[in-house]
């Protein structure tokens, strides 16, 4: 999953989070990392990140049309935690209610490690595919979640988000103008949907973190542009990665691209070293920056940009998850684990 950066020079993980502003409800689920080195794990979250809430969604808003065409994002009802079997060995934040934040250090792996990557993220993939192929007109994301949910214990997994803090879902589903994390729910898809599936599985004691952005239906092609280009960005920072590669040359890789289609970059949120822990070193941004740190042979972590066709600015939901576009314009994500071979980098979450 993702980090965030704040409206001022800070960064959060996708399932993680920046606060600049002020709430009165934890956010425990996010993460916070500053340019320069400092980081901390953010407790609330701001209201300069998601006070515009009520003005946008809750209120007057809330059947507005965009494009002509789609209702304004609304939340469904949101069905009850689904069980985990015992034998099935779960992350040690699981049931704390806390959020462990980003952890210190790179994710560097030795033979076996990097075999458990490679395990974590070929079952990840295989869910995330499997996903992709229930989405239908018609289908809830609570559906999916739970078809997720079963693949994922079936193959001895556990579903990495499920009690990931307070997150009560074992996928993310991202409808439309979500940016990232919306919580699965009563929502049927609709014609014309794009959805972003976020899965990442807990095998062996090593986590696998992979997206991809579907089409529901008949999809416009401004949707499926933005789709497209969003996937050529993820596999053009990928092809540029290797030892000794320096981390800020993804983000522009990406900005370059997304300017080029006149397309919005989200920077509150970025990709992380992911492995034995959820989220660690190194942060990953998707926009041009001037961070040092170079990649190191054996390392893992994810790129999952996230392109937008309007405002690249979020507003979270009241769940104190959903993130979606502040002028309700649609948003792609694509994600890969990948590890950092001699001879470039290899995805560890491809089918």
């Amino acid at each position: 999953m993702a980090a965030v950066k704040s409206l001022q020079p800070r960064l959060i993980s996708s399932f993680l989070g920046n606060r600049s502003i002020r709430s009165t409800q934890p956010l425990i689920h996010l993460f916070r990392f500053e340019l320069g080195g400092r980081r901390h794990v953010s407790m609330q979250l701001s209201r300069t990140f998601s006070g515009l809430t009520d003005l946008l969604f809750n209120r007057r808003n809330e059947d507005e049309v965009i494009d002509g065409k789609r209702k304004r994002l609304r939340p469904g009802n949101v069905s009850p935690r689904r069980p985990v079997p015992d034998h099935i060995i779960k992350p040690p934040y699981v049931d704390s209610l806390k959020a462990p934040g980003i952890s210190s250090g790179l994710e560097v792996h030795d033979k076996k490690g990097i075999e458990c990557m490679r395990a974590s993220g070929k079952l990840a993939a295989r869910v995330r595919e499997y996903a992709g192929t229930l989405v239908k007109p018609g289908v809830t994301t609570d559906e999916i979640d739970e078809a997720v949910h079963n693949m994922i214990i079936e193959n001895g997994a556990y579903p990495s988000p499920l009690g990931y803090g307070d997150f009560p879902k074992s996928v993310c589903t991202s409808v439309n103008e979500c940016i990232c994390h919306g919580i699965p729910d009563s929502r049927p898809l609709e014609d014309g949907d794009i959805i972003n599936i976020d899965v990442t599985v807990y095998l062996n004691g090593y986590h696998g973190d992979t997206s991809a952005t579907f089409f529901c239906g008949n999809v416009d092609d401004k949707a499926k542009k933005l789709v497209e280009v969003t996937k050529e960005s993820l596999d053009r920072a990928i092809s540029i990665c290797g030892p000794g590669v320096e981390y800020k040359k993804i983000g522009k890789i990406i900005h370059d691209l997304a300017d080029k289609h006149k397309y919005g970059v989200v920077r509150h949120f970025v990709g992380h070293g992911v492995g034995s822990v959820f989220h660690a070193d190194p942060v990953v941004l998707h926009f041009r920056n001037n961070e040092t740190g170079r990649m190191v042979l054996n390392q893992t972590f994810t790129i999952e940009p996230m392109l937008t066709i309007g405002s690249r600015n979020p507003v979270m939901w009241d769940d104190n998850w959903t993130v979606v576009t502040e002028d309700a314009s649609l948003s792609a994500q694509f994600e890969h684990t990948i590890l950092i071979t001699k001879d470039g980098a290899e995805i560890l979450t491809n089918c």
